[in-house]
Formats: structure tokens, C-alpha cells, sequence
């Protein structure tokens, strides 16, 4: 069964969600971050493929704080314009929303894990720093490094293009020094959004070593 939903975050705020279970009892509970473009056909796929991995999946739409049902496109106007709400937004309400949806999956789930894209890697980090998740799955979240100061709780997995402008190498290297139990991929032919099919950077041999791994990295400590 595949729905929208509404949920309340503990301040009294409702938002949207996207909900995708899969046939028969699910394995765990997996929280899907948007990328800087809202909950859109993109993120929707990404749910569904990991709901037909077994998993069910909630992905709160996350700006809903500052403008509701929010889908962007990946043309330069779309790229500025979420870049706006999430300033609008800051890095603390997204966790209180991130939080919620655990809380909801952990009703029928015994564990479970977050991934997240682009600016919802950064989300996933903060996730793993500071709520209760089994697990969490990064994606170039480049805007990470400003938080490599909150240590992750749980075990966590990243991934990088090696051709993304925005992510330093330097930067990465610098979690293999802080979190050394981190698992860092970097992928060489991969530029920023590889696991986008919708984007001109999408790269498909990177895209599924990637979601491979993910689901791996989930069996193990998710189910």
C-alpha cells in the first residue's frame, strides 16, 4: 500500500508524508530525506524501490514548515528556489519532523534506518548524531562537514562522486580520521546527484554499486 499521510510533530506542527509499505510484513522501518527539491517524483521512486526491497517507508516533506507540497524540477531557478526555503527552514525543525516519522515506523518495526540525498545527507548525519536510528545512509551531503563535530550514534555509511564540486576530498578524508568505524564509498566517475535518474549527473553503474551497498549496509543492521 502506497498513500500520503499527514503527521504532528511534537511542537504541534502537521506535515505531509509520503508512506510506502510493502507486500506482506515489513523487514524494518526506513526513513527516506528529500533532496534540496521537496518530495518529488525522484524521492517518491526512491521509496517505492526500497518498499519493494521490503522496507516500509516514510519520507516527510520536510518544507512544508516554510511552503506545503513543495516538487521541484533540477533546471538552476529549482536549485535556488529550495535553496531559499531551507534557509528559511534551519537544520533543527527537518529533525523534529525526521524524529517524528521514526517514532511512527518504530510502532511496527523493531529497527530502524534513515537515508538520505544531497541537502537530506546532511539531514541523515544530524539523524545519526541525534536521534534514536539503527542505522543511517548518506549521499553527497555536502553541507555534512559543518557538523563533523556531532559524533554519529549509530552506524553509519556515506557515499561521494569523486567529480562533485561541491564536496572537498580533503573534507572526506577528515571523516576517515574522526569516525574511522564510518564507511566511506567514493565513487570516481560519479558527479553531485549520481543516484538521480531525472538529473544530467545521474550515473547508472555508480547508482546501483551504490544502492547496493545501501541495502546491504541495511540487511546488516536493520534486517
Amino acid at each position: 500500500m502506497i498513500k500520503n499521510r499527514m503527521f504532528l510533530s511534537p511542537d504541534g506542527f502537521m506535515f505531509n508524508a509520503y508512506h510506502a509499505r510493502p507486500e506482506g510484513k515489513p523487514k524494518a522501518g526506513v526513513i527516506v530525506v528529500q533532496e534540496n527539491f521537496g518530495i518529488n517524483a525522484h524521492i517518491r521512486e526512491v521509496c517505492d524501490g526500497f518498499a519493494q526491497a521490503g522496507y516500509e517507508v516514510i519520507a516527510p516533506a520536510l518544507y512544508d514548515r516554510v511552503e506545503k507540497h513543495i516538487e521541484l524540477g533540477y533546471e538552476q531557478n529549482d536549485r535556488e528556489y529550495g535553496r531559499k526555503i531551507r534557509h528559511k527552514l534551519g537544520w533543527d525543525n527537518p529533525v523534529k519532523d525526521i524524529n517524528t516519522s521514526i517514532e511512527i515506523l518504530r510502532q511496527g518495526n523493531d529497527k530502524v534506518g534513515v537515508v538520505g540525498y544531497c541537502w537530506g545527507g546532511t539531514m541523515t548525519w544530524l539523524t545519526a548524531a541525534r536521534l534514536p536510528v539503527d542505522c543511517a545512509v548518506g549521499y553527497y551531503g555536502s553541507q555534512m562537514f559543518q557538523f563533523l563535530g556531532e559524533a554519529p550514534q549509530c552506524p553509519v555509511m556515506l557515499h561521494f562522486g569523486e567529480k562533485d564540486p561541491t564536496v572537498d576530498i580533503e573534507n572526506v578524508n577528515q571523516i576517515n580520521r574522526l569516525y574511522p568505524d564510518v564507511v566511506v564509498h567514493t565513487y570516481a566517475d560519479a558527479d553531485h546527484g549520481f543516484n538521480c535518474d531525472h538529473r544530467a549527473t545521474f550515473d547508472k553503474e555508480s547508482a546501483e554499486s551504490a544502492r547496493k551497498r545501501t541495502i546491504d549496509f541495511f540487511k546488516a543492521h536493520i534486517g
